[in-house]
């Protein structure tokens, strides 16, 4: 084929194939592994923030439908014996301060009554441990004791710890004119019977201080026991009147409970000084029948109930914890020390305690 002319001068380059790319195909991006990683823990977070909000509603329910429900209050721990046995003797404890009478005791008297009706419970041993409290608290405690016996009819065997001074030593009079019934272990502390009203006189600390009591009363007695001044002579009288009532009152239960002194008593008025008596003085003087451990009490429960030993079964009562106390712990716990603690101490009060100070602690416990 003819080639058109070309102007002068011109010069075609020769013909090279062209070679085109082929056109690079990138392949969508990934997502970062980071970014997934991050959803996954936002995921749980909420999930688990969602879980754990609903659990915490439970627990609350769960409290306080326990609070309603005494019996769900006190287990049955077994101690000793036959763990299959038909008759039950259960140990109810006392221990620490005793400031109201309430709570797990009083749980624990319900709990025993309800088993004595059912003609499961045969007989209690009382495990005092205990250097007393207030005098309201002890007596409750004293009088729930005895009539828990008398309407049942179930005998009661008092079982000393370590201390069992004072209130603990009041209470243990629950046992009445039962013979053998009151046992203190060979280190058992006992006695301190008495009654005392705490006072202190802040007034030469508060002058030093400059601090001046302007409280204003409707009567001269009504500030009685206050720390910011000496107590009067007339305030003394009136304390001491309340001091002797209450003193008149623990001999009289010691008289119910101890028959030995219902016929001398002036061997009571020698033991009843506020002296802190082991537990071989105590068996000396008469306050406590044997010495022996809380298996010897409970071998004397058995035979008091006139029961067979080998189909006796022996539990003991422990407060049942709540779910809330299991996930919650010492955060569901209330301050020992508080401004309601603060003014119950500063309140005048007659105590059965071995002790010169009363705890910090609020008596409704």
């Amino acid at each position: 084929m003819d080639q058109p002319p070309q102007p002068e001068g011109f010069s075609q380059p020769p013909l090279r194939p062209e070679i085109v790319p082929e056109p690079i195909h990138t392949p969508p991006r990934r997502k970062s592994v980071f970014i997934r990683l991050l959803w996954i823990v936002i995921f749980l977070a909420l999930l688990g923030s969602v879980t754990l909000n609903l659990l915490l509603f439970a627990v609350i329910g769960l409290a306080g439908f326990g609070a309603l429900q005494d019996e769900r209050q006190v287990q049955e721990k077994y101690y000793a014996l036959n763990r299959h046995g038909r008759d039950k003797v259960a140990i109810l404890s006392i221990e620490g301060t005793i400031l109201g009478g309430e709570g797990f005791f009083r749980q624990q008297i319900d709990h025993a009554r309800r088993d004595a009706k059912r003609g499961v419970l045969k007989a209690i041993v009382v495990r005092v441990n205990s250097p007393g409290g207030t005098i309201t608290g002890s007596d409750y405690m004293l009088h729930h004791l005895r009539q828990l016996a008398e309407k049942e009819r179930i005998p009661l065997v008092v079982s000393m710890g370590g201390v069992a001074a004072s209130g603990g030593y009041y209470v243990s009079m629950c046992v009445g004119d039962t013979p053998r019934s009151i046992f203190a272990e060979p280190t058992t502390w006992t006695g301190s019977i008495g009654v005392l009203i705490p006072n202190y006189n802040f007034a030469e600390l508060m002058e030093r201080w400059g601090i001046r009591d302007d409280t204003i009363a409707s009567g001269p007695l009504k500030t009685m026991g206050s720390f910011a001044r000496e107590m009067t002579p007339e305030e003394k009288k009136v304390f001491q009147a309340l001091v002797d009532d209450g003193f008149n009152q623990f001999k009289d239960a010691i008289k119910r409970g101890r028959p030995k002194f219902r016929g001398d008593p002036a061997a009571l008025e020698r033991v009843a000084t506020g002296q802190i008596f082991t537990a071989n003085q105590a068996l000396e003087s008469g306050l406590i029948d044997e010495i022996g451990f809380i298996e010897k009490a409970i071998d004397r429960a058995i035979r008091l109930a006139d029961l067979d030993k080998e189909n006796v079964k022996v539990v003991k009562y422990k407060a049942q914890p709540h779910l809330a106390d299991l996930l919650l712990g010492q955060a569901r716990a209330k301050p020992a020390f508080d401004i309601a603690a603060l003014l119950e101490a500063t309140t005048p009060r007659a105590y059965f305690l071995c002790t010169w100070l009363p705890a910090f602690a609020r008596s409704a416990k």
